[in-house]
């Protein structure tokens, strides 16, 4: 196994860490901030880093797989999905924010599989999913500190916290939103002739 496939498995061995680290029961805060919020973030940014340096590798070194190409979107999704299920838990995130994303992962999947079993050219990913991947990151590392639940911002009932700081959340948040759908559009115009 390759460096750029060990970085891919070390970013899937990632989440449930990120996962088990709300019933640590963790004390203490930083800025009002719990310990176990950054502790999550902290994960989930290096788990970011290695999606970015496995991909640079790999084409830098001429290192890409069959494998990696079947692993890496795999990881990215688990790594997102994880991470805004569990914002979702902590009341941080709506839940139709997360279900559009896994409704447009449903839908490149399924495409992505009829294109291999049609002998289909795969498209490459948009300026709309190019958008989508850099904001969802951004948002969801700024909402696990954020004190506040997305949206907030609106109401002008902020707990705790700056109101700058919930505005890009939600507006992050938003535009990923966006972004997810637009690039999923992107995949279907592609699939047309295919399907």
């Amino acid at each position: 196994m390759n460096l750029p496939n060990k970085l891919t498995v070390f970013r899937i061995l990632l989440v449930p860490i990120m996962v088990i680290i709300p019933f640590l029961d963790i004390k203490g805060e930083i800025f009002t901030i719990p310990i176990s919020y950054i502790i999550i973030d902290v994960i989930f940014i290096i788990a970011s880093i290695t999606d970015k340096l496995d991909g640079y590798i790999a084409r830098s070194r001429n290192q890409i797989t069959t494998f990696g190409k079947f692993l890496d979107p795999l990881a990215d999704k688990i790594l997102v999905l994880a991470a805004m299920v569990m914002l979702v838990e902590m009341s941080k995130l709506p839940a139709w924010i997360p279900i559009i994303v896994l409704a447009r992962e449903f839908v490149v999947s399924g495409y992505r599989l009829v294109a291999v079993e049609k002998g289909g050219k795969v498209i490459a990913a948009s300026k709309w999913g190019k958008l989508k991947t850099v904001t969802q990151m951004i948002a969801i590392i700024m909402a696990f500190i954020d004190l506040n639940a997305f949206g907030q911002c609106f109401s002008g009932n902020l707990e705790n916290g700056f109101l700058v700081f919930n505005v890009i959340v939600t507006f992050m948040m938003i535009i990923q939103t966006i972004a997810t759908i637009f690039s999923g559009v992107d995949y279907l115009k592609g699939a047309k002739e295919l399907l």
